[in-house]
């Protein structure tokens, strides 16, 4: 299984992990995203990971 994480002190905030991955991503309250789960069925996280503008999410 692969995990997921998230680097909150880098993190923007722009959301766009969330658009792509609602499954596993969740922006909460303090304004960064948050890991839900480490698998999904329907995306590719390391792409979805690769799109983070500022590099906060690792996959490994």
């Amino acid at each position: 299984m692969a995990k997921v994480v998230v680097d909150a002190a880098t993190c923007v905030g722009c959301g766009l992990c969330e658009q792509n991955c609602p499954e596993v991503f969740e922006m909460k309250d303090d304004g960064i995203a948050h890991v839900k789960t480490h698998t999904c069925a329907s995306c590719d996280l390391k792409e979805v990971a690769g799109q983070c503008p500022v590099t906060a999410i690792t996959v490994s």
